[in-house]
């Protein structure tokens, strides 16, 4: 007789087996129709499943965000059965769950179109409509690999071949559609309500260059259509904001084939990348950290021994000279314990805090690369701290601190914090992993910082926090890191005499907070659709003259303002007013200062701001200190 305890830790007793669908039925009939799946014992399952034994179970609803995982999975499916109906040629690969949606790879000969989209998500509300039940079931791998072969489905066939020849697989059925899928899935198409294809793109199968040239549908799923229209607004709204055209517009960066992920910064761009750089230097000042310089490229000897060349080769960019093979480096820590290695460490140095903007390329697939956001070549504001072991607690709840400070500085103050706790792939013992992962749960804990657990996300030389950033409509940003790390250090050699008099070797702290210094730039223009802060904005004031006659009075005030040290342009174009307005506040120029006959004679400037309010006559003298933000972070 199974006992099934719920959420809430009430009991419920049967007198035989019983399925997740009844009992959700008997909580509630409400519940029963709006359940998409259950949690039995910690596992996800199909409605269907059945119980015969004492379990904890979980009914999953479309407002559990697991939920809206298995709506967008299924989704995904429903995808695939739509363009196999419209396209029987079409063959079909995968379809995961992303976040805010999903995705379906096809391989088409005749190829899609953007307008198919409509036809094909067309089709997909059709069969919600039919209200298809979803079925599960299994057969052995090498029948599995014959049913796909027998109705053309080659990839799919090539996904199952690499499956253990013992592992029976997990199919799913909706109509005259099948697929390969762990599942759970919705019980019926019917489930699928608020959906919709969001775009067309080309994706290499098994994400290999070498390899073929797939079609990818993208696609987005809520649970109602509320959530669906919400969605679809932030979509127009991030196009608006999209810090590719603002660049391009701004005339901060571009990009070209020439060097495909890499940024062409421009005059004012780079002025703006060099006040990102200033800020962040000007701070670690404060906390004692020493900038260093470290080489683009290192022999393949230095990557064998701290495990970057087996972990990570396929990312980096090498070459051979002289008979030896060198690789650029894709991050800095290397070359920081070398630096560390210089000379005789003792305990009383530590903590060494060592700083760098340090240039790093990766070879990343061409078809992830987005603007600033990924790109081959960026700038970390990378920092390694050696310490003791004892020290590990203070120095790792300082740079939370520091972590908070910065973000807060820049604006971002909804800020999610997660643990990444140690991967399958990894180097160091288990004793090191569980020390490290205590130490960074403990500094959140302490601190009262909520956060949550990723397993098995860690780095594969030590577990790391991760800070997620929300921007102004709501999307997500991942940018910092603190990892511990016990490991790099001894495999290249690092030491320190301890207070015993006997050798040790330090704990290794990777700290990066901004991440990127060009993504955190991306995020920024697209947090604030370019209208920047007035002290981080590369034109902080512009002077326009309303006609010739106040010439010379226009180029007196930006002589003025650049001598307090603000970053000042005068337009002096022979155009109306209005144009030279409306020209500045599409440059997301902060203040614009007018100046005519009136201003002359007051020794004064009429202040404009980007978003059109009128601050009125202000002294030339007092335009220093009076308008804010000029100088003062926020």
């Amino acid at each position: 007789m199974p006992e099934i305890r719920l959420p809430d830790g009430a009991i419920r007793s049967y007198e035989q087996s019983v399925s997740v669908m009844e009992i959700a039925a008997d909580i509630h009939p409400k519940l029963a129709k709006r359940a998409l799946a259950g949690e039995v014992g910690g596992n996800l399952v199909d409605l269907d499943h059945r119980i015969d034994g004492d379990q904890s179970v979980c009914i999953i609803t479309p407002e559990d965000p697991r939920g809206v995982e298995i709506l967008r999975h299924s989704c995904a499916h429903l995808l695939a059965h739509a363009v196999k109906t419209l396209y029987p040629s079409a063959q079909v690969t995968i379809g995961p769950v992303i976040e805010d949606g999903f995705y379906y790879d096809f391989s088409y000969a005749a190829g899609f179109e953007e307008s198919d989209l409509e036809k094909i998500e067309k089709k997909m509300y059709e069969l919600v409509s039919s209200k298809l039940p979803i079925s599960r079931s299994t057969m052995p791998r090498d029948e599995a690999v014959a049913l796909f072969k027998a109705g053309g489905e080659n990839y799919k066939a090539e996904i199952i071949s690499a499956i253990p020849e013992d592992e029976m697989i997990s199919l799913y059925t909706q109509g005259e559609f099948t697929d390969l899928c762990r599942g759970p899935h919705v019980p019926s198409t019917g489930h699928l309500k608020a959906f919709k294809l969001t775009k067309l793109a080309g994706a290499y199968w098994r994400g290999d260059s070498t390899k073929e040239m797939l079609q990818r549908i993208y696609g987005t799923a809520w649970p109602d259509k509320k959530q669906l229209d919400a969605y679809l607004t932030r979509l127009v709204e991030a196009e608006k904001r999209d810090h590719r055209k603002l660049g391009k517009q701004l005339g901060y960066f571009h990009f070209q084939e020439e060097a495909p992920g890499m940024a062409f910064w421009h005059a004012q761009g780079w002025t703006l990348f060099q006040l990102v750089e200033t800020y962040v230097r000007t701070l670690l000042e404060e906390y004692d950290y020493q900038e260093v310089h470290t080489p683009q490229v290192l022999n393949r000897r230095l990557w064998e021994r701290s495990g970057h060349w087996e972990k990570f080769r396929e990312n980096m960019f090498t070459t051979h000279v002289e008979d030896q093979d060198y690789a650029i480096k894709p991050m800095n820590c290397p070359g920081h314990v070398m630096i560390f290695n210089q000379g005789i460490k003792s305990y009383r140095d530590l903590p060494l805090r060592i700083s760098e903007f340090g240039i790093c390329h990766r070879n990343e697939p061409s078809g992830t690369l987005h603007g600033l956001m990924r790109g081959r070549r960026f700038t970390q504001d990378d920092a390694h701290v050696f310490c003791t072991e004892e020290q590990i607690g203070s120095e790792v709840s300082t740079l939370i601190d520091l972590t908070y400070r910065m973000y807060n500085d820049f604006g971002f103050d909804d800020i999610e914090v997660a643990l990444s706790t140690r991967p399958e792939n990894r180097v160091g013992d288990d004793l090191l992993w569980d020390r490290s992962e205590k130490a960074l749960a403990t500094a959140l804990e302490e601190k009262e910082i909520p956060f949550t657990v990723q397993e098995g996300e860690g780095a594969f030389y030590g577990p790391k926090h991760e800070f997620v950033l929300r921007d102004s409509i709501g999307r997500r940003w991942q940018c910092g890191t603190i990892q511990l790390d016990f490991s790099m250090p001894s495999r290249l050699g690092a030491e320190y005499v301890a207070e015993d008099g006997t050798k040790k070797v330090p704990v290794m702290i990777h700290r990066a907070i901004l991440g990127s210094l060009e993504r955190f730039i991306g995020i920024l223009m697209e947090d604030t659709e370019g209208k920047l802060p007035a002290w981080l904005s590369p034109v902080q004031l512009i002077v326009c003259n309303i006609g010739p006659r106040q010439r010379e009075y226009a180029l007196s005030v930006e002589k003025h303002l650049k001598n307090h040290d603000l970053r000042v342009e005068c337009d002096l174009r022979n155009e109306k007013i209005g144009y030279k307005i409306r020209h500045a506040t599409l440059r997301r120029i902060p203040f614009i200062l007018v100046v005519g006959d009136k201003e002359i004679d007051a020794e004064s400037v009429n202040v404009r701001t980007q978003d059109g309010t009128n601050l009125g006559s202000i002294d030339l003298d007092r335009v220093a200190t009076t308008l804010p933000g000029l100088s003062s972070i926020r």
